[in-house]
């Protein structure tokens, strides 16, 4: 998918085994983790202490069915445990008994006016979000079970408590911390330092907003020396043909298929463009999907960019003319190419992806009417040119975040030096492309998806259904 990594990491690092025992120990010595006992699930076939995505039910609280005993996919809501409506072990079917354990407990529930105060104050937070977690707080918040008596997780460190391990709910949340702290060290910079005067994103799915949103800033706010996130981007599910997706029951198309058919910047491109900043439900549509690319990406993205370079490498030898006066008209263009980057950056910035990706297409669509306007096929055209030739290097840079292998190519194409990964935003609004600057031969960036490999994946999907069935 074009991912790169500073760093792929794991939460039973060293380093986040040591950050999350000293969460733990910091917690306790300030009255924050209290132990009593109390009852797990326990599978008398398995003969073992059951994790919580290891017991699968009925959500107390909606009734929604094959849920995990932890947390309910359907409602958001976090499943105290022995909540969990007619349980059975995952792994063998057999519903599992309650056996009698000694556990540390969080109180969630004394940092309840703390938290209030977090998410009225906190404006960068999604309203409709923000708004069902203070009604969990009106009903009251439940202290928050956080060991296990399982094998593997991250021990705790005391002596009394052997053998079990802090719940992964705990310790997962501060790999943000523990991995950012690592890469930072290697780079020579105070990683908490740099952590508490960031501006913080945590993307999450609304199946985890419970988590995220309270117990993840308690525990912060109870450890007290490191920031909490300005922002919690949620988004919702994403659906294939208007329906969930389901290995089980073979309603799923492999990332690995679709890109051995398609590039990885249309898939990329498809999904910011039908992702919304809402929680609402992203549809994968395969008809939807061939359009988007063929009518936006080749069509009007595309074809603005071929049809500027091939023109001044057919009219002036790829050389960049040299402009005459400007008129009204590029005057106008010129101002919409400077402003062009700070509108998508502001969007990006507010996690409007989708709404900066349109912001983007309207540009292009603007520079494929000025360019019309300004017929440099009939008259000297040099202005033209020179100004929607810069327009075409401000696009690799502001859509390098949405499609960086097709930009990168790009970049070659224009002459420039570098790579199109490493330019600061800002340049995208600068006249680079100056008079006399060679371009290299244009080539074809996106290709049209036929009508025939939509209707193969749809064969497809529609044969793995029936076969599950």
């Amino acid at each position: 998918m074009g991912i790169s990594f500073d760093l792929f990491y794991q939460t039973h690092s060293p380093e986040n085994i040591e950050l999350a025992q000293h969460f733990f120990l910091e917690l306790l010595k300030k009255g924050y983790i209290f132990d009593k006992e109390t009852e797990q699930w326990y599978c008398p076939n398995c003969n073992r202490f059951l994790p919580d995505r290891y017991v699968k039910g009925t959500c107390p609280y909606c009734g929604a069915p094959d849920q995990y005993s932890d947390a309910c996919e359907a409602c958001g809501r976090a499943i105290e445990p022995g909540r969990i409506i007619n349980p059975r072990c995952a792994i063998c079917g057999t519903p599992p008994v309650r056996k009698k354990s000694r556990h540390y407990f969080f109180k969630l529930s004394a940092l309840s006016s703390q938290l209030k105060e977090w998410l009225e104050s906190n404006e960068c937070l999604q309203k409709e979000v923000k708004n069902y977690v203070l009604g969990w707080i009106k009903e009251g918040l439940k202290d928050w079970d956080i060991t296990r008596d399982i094998t593997w997780g991250v021990p705790i460190p005391l002596e009394e408590a052997k053998g079990k391990v802090l719940y992964g709910w705990f310790d997962n949340h501060l790999g943000y911390i523990s991995f950012t702290l690592k890469v930072l060290k290697e780079r020579g910079i105070d990683g908490k330092e740099f952590w508490n005067s960031a501006r913080i994103y945590h993307f999450i799915g609304k199946d985890i907003v419970y988590h995220h949103y309270l117990f993840l800033p308690a525990m912060r706010m109870a450890e007290g020396s490191y920031k909490l996130p300005d922002f919690i981007p949620t988004r919702g599910h994403l659906l294939l043909q208007g329906k969930k997706f389901s290995k089980s029951r073979k309603w799923y198309i492999s990332l690995r298929e679709l890109l051995s058919k398609f590039p990885p910047d249309y898939l990329r491109y498809y999904l910011t463009s039908i992702t919304p900043y809402s929680q609402r439900d992203a549809n994968f549509d395969l008809d939807e999907f061939k359009a988007k690319i063929n009518n936006e990406l080749v069509a009007n993205i595309g074809n603005m960019i071929h049809r500027v370079l091939t023109f001044i490498h057919r009219k002036f030898n790829g050389t960049i003319p040299e402009p005459s006066s400007f008129d009204r008209e590029d005057e106008g263009f010129s101002e919409l190419l400077r402003e062009l980057p700070q509108e998508v950056g502001n969007l990006m910035e507010a996690i409007e992806f989708d709404k900066a990706l349109k912001k983007i297409r309207d540009f292009c669509a603007e520079c494929n009417r000025y360019f019309q306007t300004k017929k440099p096929w009939e008259k000297e055209g040099e202005t033209c040119l020179y100004l929607t030739s810069n327009a075409v290097k401000a696009l690799a840079i502001v859509l390098e975040p949405f499609i960086p292998e097709s930009m990168e190519k790009l970049w070659f194409m224009l002459g420039l030096d570098g790579s199109v990964h490493d330019q600061s935003w800002d340049k995208a609004a600068e006249f680079t492309l100056k008079p006399g600057h060679k371009i290299r031969k244009p080539e074809v960036l996106f290709r049209r998806i036929r009508d025939e490999e939509i209707e193969s994946l749809k064969k497809s999907l529609i044969g793995q259904e029936s076969a599950g069935s």
